[in-house]
């Protein structure tokens, strides 16, 4: 019977996927021309936002946001870190 997940390791896998499949995407951009179909696929994605949210605590204020773009290239980049996570565990 296969181990059960925990949540903290998959939530790592995912974010190192999309950390790893962002930064190649942003070098896929990088090399190819400005008007390339393959380069619109590869840069283009959704992203997600949450905040800013602003906390004012009297003699302390800070404000905290989120934001996650996820595109082709980021997708591509889970599926290779959880690979690589599989093969380690």
């Amino acid at each position: 019977m296969p181990s059960r997940r925990r949540i903290g390791t998959i939530a790592l896998i995912f974010f190192l996927g999309v950390i790893l499949g962002s930064v190649l995407g942003e070098i896929i951009g990088l090399i190819l021309p400005q008007d390339n179909v393959i380069r619109e696929l590869f840069t283009t994605g959704k992203e997600f936002v949450i905040g800013p949210v602003h906390i004012d605590l009297i003699i302390l204020t800070f404000t905290i946001g989120f934001s996650l773009k996820v595109n082709l290239i980021s997708v591509l980049g889970i599926i290779a870190v959880a690979f690589l996570l599989r093969l380690y565990y």
